[in-house]
């Protein structure tokens, strides 16, 4: 049951999925892995809409991070782990919503236990040993996954539905070499990460398209958005 101060701070929203998504909203659960560049706006966006959120990282924030990670700030730097310093703010920006947070790494030994309850999972990390853990675990658990990737002004999202779509590992069965630090534009990671709290939205909801099967690319640098059909 949505309060009347939830009615008027969602209404723009209530316009396009009604009271009931809404409430669906409300009642949600989602797992933010990865609270950086992609994680920062994913947080934020999705507690604007009113979704509660479980924030993982094991990360303190570096002044490297501070040109896209846009939850963190200069005094956050080398005292709270990323999980902790996006709390603070997400709480004093809606306080309606709940934040819980794991500030550790995710293994095959705990990811049960630190995920257990959440409605979807969105990728926001930078490494595929961790993403194959998080696509393997949604699959035995049957909760979607948001995939989202970014590189300089690259990026990329597809939406993984057990049972329904091709795993993540499927996709992407040779994964890139790591990079220690690779380039990365601030806003390429604020609009694949807008577009993964979008997909999350829609997901909760069930109002919409997501991409399921399919692959967005996005360009910034030569202005293009193309979606790939993985089903081919």
């Amino acid at each position: 049951m949505l309060t009347e101060k939830e009615m008027e701070r969602y209404d723009r929203q209530i316009r396009i999925f009604g009271v009931e998504g809404q409430e669906k909203l409300k009642k949600s659960k989602v797992a933010v892995v990865g609270v950086g560049g992609l994680g920062s706006p994913v947080a934020y966006y999705l507690a604007a809409a009113g979704v509660n959120l479980l924030l993982i990282d094991e990360q303190l924030p570096e002044l490297s991070n501070l040109n896209r990670q846009i939850l963190h700030w200069e005094e956050d730097l080398g005292k709270n782990p990323k999980p902790l310093s996006a709390k603070w703010k997400l709480e004093r920006f809606n306080s309606s919503v709940k934040i819980e947070t794991f500030a550790g790494k995710l293994t095959r030994e705990n990811v049960k236990e630190v995920l257990k309850n959440v409605d979807v999972i969105v990728d926001c990390l930078d490494n595929f040993e961790t993403r194959y853990l998080l696509d393997e675990f949604a699959h035995k658990s049957g909760i979607p996954l948001v995939h989202g990737a970014v590189e300089g002004l690259y990026g990329q999202v597809t939406t993984i539905i057990p049972g329904k779509t091709k795993s993540l590992r499927d996709i992407f069965p040779t994964p890139p070499k790591k990079k220690e630090k690779f380039p990365i534009l601030g806003a390429t990671a604020g609009v694949i990460g807008t577009i993964q709290a979008a997909e999350v939205v829609k997901l909760i909801t069930g109002k919409g398209e997501v991409l399921a099967n399919k692959l967005l690319i996005v360009d910034l640098m030569h202005n293009s958005f193309e979606v790939i059909d993985l089903e081919d």
